[in-house]
């Protein structure tokens, strides 16, 4: 069964929208009725109800004032940008530049003690060095058309990924063998980042697994890059948006597939054997 990262932020809309039609139904008026009061059309009001658009601010506040429920519009819009916010897009998270988003992490990954992370296709974030990082971001900026402020945002990620250092928080990494291969920057860059996974991958705090190309008979193919923190959330990262997963039968999905991908990991010497394969490459 494919993990369906999109399905948590289509739940938290839906409840938004059962909790309006419940208010219409409540105050015992149409859709039609309602439609008119707000000053719309009658499909809008049906494609909110449905969760097929997500209402505005206004638009909740014209419908809690139509159904004579002013009090319950400040709830509802709490419950409604809480919904929009597990499902962003990049290109609307950094449009005030990457660095900011950098910063955005840093209260979440200070509260975290359990750090679980799963990535296909990039060195993790924790683990990248500045000229990784500055070439990936560099590459982010011009597939988002958005300006480039990649070295001020190489170096807030370097120092928000500190607390590999700091007393209190456990890592558990996991990437597949590909990774080592994806060469980010020039060769120097790529072999800094190679020999940084080597030492960050020693740290008691960390454990870095590398699932290696040639495992038989997979029982998981690999999925998109996503972080779950502690037990109370799952971070996706599509090409495209970033979910948010609160649910906990899904975040519970997540963590099964991450043991599953854990299992076929190797450590230690096979992983280090891995590392210094790939930096052999580069040569």
């Amino acid at each position: 069964m494919p993990l369906s990262p999109s399905s948590s932020a289509q739940a938290a809309r839906a409840k938004v929208a059962r909790r309006l039609r419940e208010l219409r139904a409540d105050a015992g008026i149409t859709g039609g009725e309602l439609a008119s009061r707000c000053g719309w059309t009658h499909p809008k009001t049906s494609r909110i109800e449905n969760a097929r658009t997500p209402p505005t601010p206004e638009d909740i506040r014209l419908w809690c004032h139509a159904c004579g429920a002013d009090d319950q519009a400040a709830d509802i819009l709490a419950q409604s940008r809480d919904a929009e916010s597990q499902y962003v897009e990049w290109r609307r998270k950094v449009r005030t530049g990457l660095k900011r988003l950098q910063d955005s992490y840093v209260q979440l990954y200070r509260s975290t003690k359990l750090f679980r992370i799963y990535s296909p296709t990039l060195v993790p974030g924790l683990l990248q060095t500045e000229g990784y990082v500055r070439a990936l971001l560099s590459s982010n900026a011009r597939l988002l058309d958005i300006p480039d402020d990649a070295e001020a945002a190489a170096a807030a990620r370097v120092e928000r990924s500190r607390i590999i250092h700091k007393p209190g928080h456990r890592f558990v990494l996991l990437i597949e063998e590909g990774v080592l291969y994806h060469r980010l920057g020039d060769a120097d860059a790529m072999a800094a980042q190679l020999g940084h996974l080597l030492t960050a991958g020693a740290l008691p705090s960390v454990a870095l697994g590398i699932i290696p190309n040639a495992t038989p008979e997979r029982r998981l193919w690999p999925p998109e890059v996503f972080h779950i923190y502690d037990d109370t959330l799952v971070s996706v990262e599509l090409l495209a948006a970033r979910v948010r997963v609160t649910q906990p039968t899904e975040i519970a999905l997540y963590v099964k597939a991450f043991e599953e991908l854990r299992s076929m990991a190797v450590y230690g010497a096979g992983a280090r054997a891995l590392v210094v394969r790939a930096i052999d490459a580069l040569s």
